[in-house]
């Protein structure tokens, strides 16, 4: 039972690593590690490109809009 349990997690791990790594491409792809200056919806963007994985080829183009707020004058 205990050998059953391991090989279970270890190809979940497995299946996660590679879900995650196809996001990464997906990243890569579409520039989020470019040479720009970073800000909160290019990271975003990025961490949520690298999140849905594969479904990033299905379709799906997950942005993130976010505004940080200005100080008052």
């Amino acid at each position: 039972m205990a050998v059953r349990r391991r090989s279970r997690a270890s190809i979940s791990t497995i299946v996660v690593v590679i879900w995650l790594l196809i996001g990464v491409l997906a990243a890569v792809q579409r520039g989020y590690f470019g040479s720009a200056e970073p800000s909160c919806s290019r990271i975003g963007s990025a961490a949520l490109t690298i999140i849905t994985g594969p479904l990033n080829y299905l379709g799906l183009d997950p942005e993130i809009g976010c505004s940080v707020p200005q100080p008052s004058e």
